[in-house]
């Protein structure tokens, strides 16, 4: 009996690739060799026992002293190269021989991260300037983190994030690329236009935001089933996305401050949670949860509550979660038959929602 899952490991472990995973799913669903489980929105696949969550504890503590010793004997440019180095060994371990899911991510998150530090600040000419564990924010407190630093830092970023993909194919270094690219646009428009870019910087990472949302569409839409590495780069994406675009625009609503600011967060909130269920992505609306606490917050204290403002405001975030998960799949249904059909089934889950 083939499920989802069946398919979805298959394809993690090198088994069989994307395009005969999608032609078994669909042999099986046209043989009824699979039952009826429910297709439910974001099975990644994280941990596949406790010896993923064992590894992830070793490399921390490995790379941690590793980080410590190295920037200490060889500076932070060099130090930083040789995590980036380390990573990409260890990788070729977990990674291509044992196909190991958390520490997976774990090394791709480190790599990225200390590429782009060791060619930052190497660019930024100091190579010495902040003794052992110098920062980023270093560099942007007096201000040498400029265009030129930006630029180099994420073109480095994202060459060698995509020869780590084309090496390990770790869906979440599509995201880091993503990441990459945008901060190379942005660089860009510093260099060309600095004030502009200032002035309408909400404005460039809401569209960045979308960008990236459209390229997580992309992933899901060509996998509405589910059961190839597509989805988990379209989760990571929408994970990137959902940030860029709700921080810009809740976070100026919430500093307004005002009775209609507040209602204008749990309104966006509201339409969040109404794209999410459409596109079955949760991590879509998670990045609106905080915003929407704090409206939830200063309602309640308008209220005459300001005593229990904290716990109050907790209860009904945490009520709203658990009513919305509760009832995703029903609520889900509803929202597929009130859009147009052609949309519907075009979307993940389209039947079964």
């Amino acid at each position: 009996m083939i499920t989802a899952d069946h398919l979805r490991r298959a394809v993690a472990e090198g088994i069989i690739t994307d395009v005969q995973a999608v032609a078994l799913d669909r042999l099986a669903a046209q043989a009824d060799l699979r039952p009826d489980e429910p297709r439910d929105d974001e099975r990644l696949r994280f941990v596949s026992g406790f010896a993923d969550i064992f590894v992830t504890l070793g490399l921390f503590l490995f790379l941690g002293a590793a980080a410590h010793f190295g920037l200490s004997a060889l500076g932070p440019v060099l130090g930083y190269a040789v995590i980036a180095a380390l990573a990409w060994g260890l990788a070729e371990f977990f990674t291509r021989r044992r196909r190991m899911a958390l520490p997976s991510i774990v090394l791709l998150v480190i790599f990225a991260l200390a590429v782009h530090a060791s060619v930052a600040l190497g660019l930024a000419g100091s190579a010495r300037a902040y003794g052992s564990w110098p920062t980023l924010f270093d560099l942007a407190a007096d201000n040498r983190l400029g265009p030129g630093t930006l630029i180099g830092s994420a073109l480095a970023t994202l060459a060698l994030v995509t020869l780590h993909y084309a090496r390990f194919a770790v869906p979440i270094t599509v995201a880091a690329g993503a990441a990459s690219l945008c901060a190379l646009v942005l660089g860009l428009l510093m260099a060309v236009a600095p004030d502009l870019t200032v002035a309408a910087r909400n404005g460039l990472f809401i569209a960045a935001g979308f960008a990236v949302f459209a390229l997580a569409m992309r992933f899901d839409l060509a996998d509405p089933a589910r059961v190839t590495r597509r989805t988990d780069i379209a989760f990571w994406l929408h994970l990137l996305a959902a940030p860029l675009i709700v921080h810009p625009i809740l976070g100026t609503l919430t500093a307004g401050g005002g009775q209609a600011a507040t209602l204008g967060v749990l309104a966006i909130v509201l339409g969040l949670a109404g794209v999410a269920l459409a596109v079955d992505r949760r991590a879509l609306l998670v990045s609106g949860l905080v915003y929407a606490g704090i409206a939830v917050g200063a309602l309640i204290s308008r209220a005459g509550f300001s005593g229990s403002t904290a716990p109050l405001s907790l209860l009904t975030l945490g009520a709203f979660i658990l009513a919305l998960s509760a009832g995703w799949h029903p609520l889900r249904a509803r929202l597929l038959r009130a859009l147009p059909p052609t949309l519907a089934a075009r979307l993940p889950h389209p039947i079964g929602a």
